[in-house]
């Protein structure tokens, strides 16, 4: 047997349990090796019988002395009940529903019996604990056992009984880290620390173990990066010449004033544009911060230059947005965006095509529709690409692949980055923020409805519309789903028309609408001509109606701290006092705290940060877009892990730039090629 063998040709696992394992990602002993615990149940303090406590969970070492079995009159239950013995002390235990006990119980057997002590008219008694016969190499009681992430009909009693027997293998597998690093760094082989982070001898070395292998993970993402930036600033790109007249220009054109901010990140994008090397920066600005104003001058930059941009956005709603904001700004420039999406007709489409491939437009806006292959530039210095985090690797990459060199890349996105992700999983690219508001705009007032005010924020929308302003209504679903139990936009658009607010003007929008009825419907609300818009999440970037005031959202403990931000953000654009509220569905605890800490939250910055730490990396937005290898170990809010990892990646990288002087390492970044673009 070795590291690559299936897991169904591992003992005791079988064709069945094999595929359960798949679910969890598992289909070689390699990957059962990497199946680390997401916790541990430490059982190791042993308290003699004769102290034990009512109410607490305790371990005890006991001989069984009998084992009886009986069905409760009140349940039909099968109840199996044992009496335990540590010399002249006696406890009782009890399971329930657990008839096969029967066969594993034994008069006379020593066990470690660890769970919660109950007092009873009887005594005291374990309830339905978990126990194991006493000998070497206990897996489940007395020990720091490992929990690990589960499936149904697959529990950690059984992962622990197929992985210890495995672990001897960890001494086949590459060792990813430099034998040089290791040493430099104080860490162990990684066949040790796999021993020790699933069957840990105490505390220090589980931790000792955790650090090795979160080093390991961090170390290769930021020697993929830094190799990434490397070979970006070598790479022969476009250069666009930084025009400070042109920039003037456009700045005292505007209808108002640039923030300090978007003049600092103007300057920095207009220099990196102006360098060797092709630009790959991030804009990040909270909602309606001013990052279009920004890609405008950029735009204009570029088109002074004699060279195209392209604009990228996820949605055909936020594409004609951006041509709308774009055509407004760069009028006085005789600079006029076209646009491509699907929905428009062949024969517009044909005479774009032709006229971007000719050089004759020098600024396109549109959606996927920009990736296709007859799409086709002359001269491609530019590529913007909005909400960045809503497309793959792949097609980001594809776009950027358009230019006959490669062009300027700028990301923009209002879903900020935390700053521990921009030391790895962003390193490779340079980063300007947005964090002041332009002048008029307000902070949303945000409020936690529940259930019983509901009637209460229904009056207040109704006296908000009698005074002429209007309402967004978010729904997490379009159709109706018993099995969720939440509130679907086509059923609550007739229930809130037919019942709610009969008196007053209730459009529906979704995503399943064609363009075009899209696009009127959105038009209706934009014109005032409907006071309450009933969506899904089709709205949440790139709607922009300043006579909105009120933004509910259904269910919202099922959306994410980002994405309720974008939506909180589609009001407050003009110059009435706006509002925020957050219905309350099915509610937990961890659902009800997101929705406090929005409601305590303007700052999209800082609600970045806040969902790092609730939901972590592997669901913030954008991380799994971003095409990384799961984390196993790795903490991405561990600031100094990634300080620490980016020192030694780039002193290996200045030592070995090609990655040949290590077989393992070289090896090691074929999972990284894609996200990086290191083909």
């Amino acid at each position: 047997m070795s590291p690559s063998t299936p897991v169904a040709e591992v003992a005791h696992v079988g064709l069945a349990k094999a595929g359960l394992l798949r679910k969890l990602g598992i289909h070689t002993v390699r990957d059962l090796l990497y199946h680390l615990p997401r916790r541990y149940e430490d059982t190791r303090a042993v308290t003699p019988v004769a102290q034990l406590r009512p109410g607490e969970v305790q371990t005890a070492r006991v001989v069984v002395r009998n084992v009886s079995m009986r069905r409760s009159k009140e349940r039909n239950m099968v109840l199996v009940m044992a009496s335990l013995v540590e010399g002249a002390d006696t406890v009782g235990a009890i399971w329930f529903n657990q008839k096969f006990l029967m066969g594993q119980l034994h008069s006379g057997m020593e066990l470690l019996v660890s769970g919660k002590v109950q007092a009873s008219r009887t005594g005291l008694a374990f309830r339905n604990p978990v126990f194991e016969r006493v000998g070497a190499g206990q897996r489940h009681v007395g020990r720091l056992a490992p929990v690990y992430p589960e499936t149904e009909g697959l529990s950690s009693h059984f992962l622990r009984g197929r992985i210890e027997p495995l672990l001897p293998l960890a001494d086949e597998l590459p060792d990813r880290l430099p034998p040089s690093i290791r040493a430099a760094e104080g860490l162990e082989p990684i066949a040790v620390a796999l021993r020790q982070v699933h069957f840990p001898d105490d505390e220090p070395s589980r931790l000792k173990a955790s650090e090795r292998i979160a080093f390991e993970e961090l170390f290769l993402l930021q020697l993929a990066a830094e190799r990434a930036r490397r070979r970006r600033l070598s790479t022969a790109g476009v250069t666009v010449p930084y025009d400070v007249e042109v920039a003037r220009a456009f700045a005292g054109a505007l209808p108002f004033q640039l923030t300090n901010g978007q003049r600092v990140a103007a300057h920095e994008i207009l220099t990196d544009m102006a360098a060797a090397g092709p630009m790959n920066r991030l804009l990040q600005g909270d909602v309606g911060s001013g990052k279009t104003a920004v890609a405008a001058m950029a735009a204009l930059m570029t088109s002074r230059a004699g060279l195209q941009t392209a604009v990228m956005a996820p949605t055909e709603i936020l594409a004609r947005q951006h041509q709308a904001t774009l055509t407004d700004l760069l009028a006085p420039h005789d600079l006029a965006p076209r646009l491509l999406v699907g929905s428009t007709p062949a024969r517009a489409r044909r005479e774009i095509l032709e006229a971007v491939a000719n050089g004759r437009e020098s600024l396109l806006v549109g959606t996927h529709a920009l990736i296709e292959d007859d799409v086709a530039f002359s001269g491609l210095g530019l590529v913007v690409v909005d909400e960045q985090h809503r497309f793959g690797v792949a097609q980001r990459q594809r776009l950027r692949r358009k230019g006959a060199l490669t062009p300027n890349f700028l990301a923009m996105t209002a879903t900020p980055i935390p700053r521990s992700l921009q030391l790895t999983v962003y390193g490779d690219v340079n980063h300007s923020e947005l964090r002041e508001m332009p002048p008029g705009r307000q902070p949303v007032s945000t409020r936690v409805v529940p259930p019983h005010e509901r009637d209460d924020a229904y009056q207040f929308i109704r006296d908000q519309v009698a005074e002429g302003r209007q309402a967004f209504v978010i729904c997490p679903l379009i159709e109706e789903n018993d099995k969720l139990g939440v509130r679907s936009a086509v059923a609550e658009h007739e229930r809130l028309r037919d019942v709610v607010f009969t008196d007053l003007r209730v459009e529906l929008l979704h995503g399943r609408m064609p363009a075009r009825e899209k696009e009127e419907r959105m038009a209706r609300f934009a014109t005032g001509e409907a006071d309450l818009l009933v969506s899904t999440s089709v709205i949440e970037v790139g709607v922009d109606v300043p006579n909105a005031t009120i933004m509910v959202i259904e269910g919202a403990e099922r959306f994410g701290l980002a994405q309720l931000h974008q939506f909180r953000g589609r009001v407050g654009r003009g110059g009435h006092r706006s509002f925020c509220l957050l219905f309350q569905g099915g509610m937990d605890d961890e659902g009800s705290q997101r929705l406090d800490t929005v409601a305590a939250t303007q700052s999209g910055f800082d609600l970045a940060e806040a969902d790092l730490r609730l939901r972590g990396a592997g669901d913030v937005a954008g991380l799994r877009q971003h095409g990384l290898p799961e984390m196993l170990a790795a903490d991405l809010l561990d600031v100094v892990m990634g300080q620490r990892t980016r020192a030694a990646a780039q002193a290996w990288l200045d030592s070995d730039p090609d990655l040949t002087a290590y077989e393992p390492l070289h090896a090691a970044m074929n999972g990284y090629r894609a996200v990086f673009d290191l083909d």
